[in-house]
């Protein structure tokens, strides 16, 4: 498998992103940074970046359904996933292919439709399967290897899933999240600019 920095390095990877209307994402070292912070009480507690949520909420705005499963349980990921109105969240996932075949199929989606994120062994099988597999630069070279796509900014705190660019970010007749995904992000390789408002 080829794996591509940026989909302006593939057309054919840049079609399949144009199809998809799921993104799945792992949490921990993709919308934060990996590490497990806990207070004294032993309460665990995630960062997340504000223009990661915004990212995510324009995906939405554009048609574009998102979901997260994790390996852990996390009260924080409940809160985070109600206040950007992430309605599919999955927790305590060992096996996350079969979860997300069943999300799929209750939504009436094709594998092709649906893009998956991940950085880490539990998410291999998800990564293979999506219609764009998706991995990050801070995941070891074993799990690069099998995405499609790597981003060029790290699941660490500000660098989430702005940088996962569909291409209803550029500009042009591309469909009905045109004139909402320009701001998804200050990209490097779309030409984009994000708006003041509706912060995530």
């Amino acid at each position: 498998m080829t794996t591509h920095t940026s989909p302006l390095q593939d057309p054919q990877l840049t079609d399949r992103l144009r199809r998809i209307r799921l993104l799945a994402l792992d949490v921990d070292g993709v919308l934060t940074d990996g590490q497990l912070y806990f207070q004294a009480d032993g309460i665990e507690i995630k960062a997340f970046n504000v223009q990661d949520g915004h990212g995510l909420k324009l995906l939405k705005r554009a048609g574009i359904q998102v979901a997260l499963i994790t390996g852990r349980e996390s009260p924080t990921v409940s809160r985070r996933a109600a206040a950007l109105g992430i309605q599919h969240v999955f927790q305590g996932v060992e096996k996350k292919l079969p979860v997300l075949r069943e999300l799929i199929a209750r939504l009436g989606l094709e594998f092709d439709q649906v893009a998956y994120c991940g950085d880490d062994m539990p998410d291999v099988g998800a990564i293979r399967r999506a219609g764009v597999g998706i991995s990050v630069p801070n995941a070891p070279s074993y799990i690069q290897k099998h995405a499609d796509w790597v981003t060029e900014r790290s699941g660490r705190p500000g660098r989430g899933p702005r940088d996962r660019r569909h291409p209803a970010a550029r500009p042009g007749p591309l469909g009905r999240g045109d004139r909402h995904l320009p701001a998804w992000g200050r990209l490097r390789s779309w030409p984009c600019r994000a708006p003041a408002s509706a912060p995530g």
